[in-house]
């Protein structure tokens, strides 16, 4: 796995990349209370409230979800994750989810983080990797894209917001082995 914390220069300052741990847990709850609601959507439980922040942070300590944060100025301004479920049929795949400030859009941050989240996940030996996300969020799509990955599905009326519209979901998939392949050592942009 790589090490963190590591330091990265964006034309608009410095951003540290760390890995989540047990004492984040009030940071990240200040982030996701600050998130607009339609940027979780994809998310299968609302990360802001606190016994789903508690779970989450104990999925981490067993090991089955390894959280990304990204940290502007002593502020939690995006996380990304990678979930697995090492005791099932399917333990050679991984989620990636990737959540990122409005106010820290189109700075690079957020292609940073997915890039990195994706080099985190090929560094835990994932065979298979997937993403979900509303189906107007065309940024997040055209980015992990870029990373190899190719639509699968569209689950239609898959989730509701709080004014109760449903909203559709994409899911994105990639076979790293085929990724390696066009690009090898890593995701094409990956930090160094």
């Amino acid at each position: 796995m790589r090490s963190y914390p590591r330091r990265v220069n964006f034309e608009s300052g410095d951003a540290e990349f760390r890995l989540m741990g047990p004492a984040d847990e009030a940071a990240v709850g200040k982030f996701a209370n600050a998130l607009a609601v339609h940027d979780m959507l994809f998310l299968p439980r609302n990360i802001r409230e606190p016994k789903v922040l508690s779970a989450w942070i104990k999925e981490i300590e067993r090991g089955s979800i390894v959280s990304l944060l990204v940290v502007k100025d002593d502020i939690v301004v995006g996380c990304g994750t990678i979930v697995r479920d090492p005791v099932s049929w399917s333990a050679h795949v991984g989620e990636i989810r990737t959540v990122i400030s409005s106010h820290v859009r189109g700075t690079g941050i957020g292609r940073a983080l997915s890039n990195e989240t994706f080099d985190l996940a090929l560094s835990m030996g994932l065979e298979r990797l997937t993403v979900q996300m509303t189906s107007d969020q065309t940024r997040a799509i055209t980015i992990f894209e870029a990373l190899g990955f190719r639509a699968e599905a569209l689950l239609r009326d898959q989730v509701k917001d709080l004014q109760g519209k449903t909203h559709d979901i994409v899911v994105l998939g990639v076979n790293v082995a085929d990724v390696q392949k066009l690009e090898p050592g890593g995701a094409p942009g990956a930090i160094e």
